[in-house]
């Protein structure tokens, strides 16, 4: 049997519209963009439209945003005309250049400010970056997203740097699905960082540009790694009750890797409660148990991962071009980084619940403002 049909967007099933429009002046650079043609959708309301579609489920697809496009209120608030669905999706994933909305998501990433944190982070010597890539699969028809011959597997891959004292992603990459993540670190390195990498980035080379780059790094390695013991440290009782096992200098490398790494590094061994050893390497002088600390944080950027492809649900495309789907990716960690500025908090499932309600129309405005000023009271 065929699939029954949808019904169409009622203009009951949108509500929230004031709260795009308090983010009007952040689009405001989309707005200066020289218009093509004779053509009447412009991309700040293109970008719009998706975060109405990250805000409200019920305009789970491009035809549902087109409907919107014909109800009075999203008219009046985002300035749109009724738009045919040929050109939304021609705009979205030909015209619209995605990259015009970096210089915009660097701006709002600079508006959001630390949240409370560990005080044993409050001395490191630069600023804490979670590294990490996630494949986010792509339809059978895309065949430009081509991750192995032979099948119909189709992926892009997303390069994260997730800045882990603010609680937002800083840097973000979409490449092939087949890219090299070192690669793209390498490319990314600035001064002033303390990457934070798992086993994938295992490279002496690019642990030594990370140090050439002014920036530090800890580094998760595999118990086979080479190494010369220099000289040991020795162990504070914080150190040993944080399972710090051994903290040693260490030359690193074999002769096949000899003079990739020559900065001053430090081996640690940690055995957790299960017994269970990690190796790390890192090029800071901070107290063993501190270092354990800060890897243990690597996983903030697993959990983003975790928000944007369950919670957002940003694996549902409105664009089958990489063009589209890149700009989604990209309205969506601005979705993100708004509900982080707009509530002080990093974003949670009740909070991103509660602004959908609303959008929605089950919340009242005052029961939303009420659950975002209980999360900036001090817990």
């Amino acid at each position: 049997m065929a699939r029954k049909r949808k019904p169409p967007v009622q203009a009951a099933q949108i509500r929230g519209l004031k709260y795009l429009r308090a983010f009007w002046d952040v689009l405001e650079p989309l707005r200066q963009i020289p218009s093509h043609g004779n053509r009447q959708f412009f991309m700040d309301q293109y970008v719009s439209l998706l975060l109405l579609h990250f805000f409200n489920p019920t305009l789970d697809s491009l035809r549902a945003l087109q409907q919107a496009t014909g109800l009075d209120n999203v008219q009046e608030v985002l300035g749109v005309r009724r738009t045919s669905l040929g050109a939304m999706s021609e705009s979205a994933g030909h015209i619209f250049d995605p990259s015009v909305l970096e210089p915009i998501l660097q701006d709002v990433m600079a508006q959001i400010e630390t949240l409370p944190r560990d005080k044993r982070l409050e001395t490191l010597p630069g600023v804490l970056t979670a590294v990490d890539g996630s494949f986010l699969r792509c339809l059978p028809r895309m065949t430009w997203a081509l991750f192995r011959q032979k099948t119909t597997n189709r992926a892009v891959r997303m390069h994260l740097h997730f800045d882990v004292q603010r609680g937002i992603p800083a840097d973000l990459d979409i490449t092939d699905a087949r890219s090299s993540e070192k690669k793209v670190l390498r490319r990314r390195i600035q001064p002033g960082m303390l990457y934070v990498i798992d086993r994938g980035y295992i490279d002496y080379s690019l642990y030594q540009d990370i140090h050439d780059g002014k920036s530090f790094f800890v580094a998760r390695l595999k118990d086979n790694s080479t190494y010369q013991v220099l000289s040991e440290r020795a162990l504070s009782p914080l150190d040993r009750q944080a399972g710090v096992v051994s903290d040693q200098w260490v030359r690193m490398g074999s002769a096949f890797t000899e003079g990739d790494l020559t900065a001053p590094v430090r081996r640690l061994v940690i055995r957790d409660e299960n017994g269970k050893e990690i190796i790390l390497l890192t090029n800071t002088d901070l107290p063993a148990e501190i270092v354990g600390l800060i890897y243990r944080y690597r996983w903030q950027v697993e959990l983003f991962f975790r928000w944007f492809k369950c919670i957002l649900r940003c694996t549902h495309w409105l664009s089958t071009t990489q063009t589209g789907l890149t700009l989604q990716v990209y309205v969506a960690v601005l979705a993100s980084l708004l509900i982080s500025l707009w509530t002080g908090r990093k974003p949670t499932k009740r909070t991103f619940e509660m602004i959908c309600l609303y959008f929605q129309g089950w919340a009242k405005a005052e029961e939303l403002t009420a659950h975002i000023e209980s999360l900036k009271k001090p817990s």
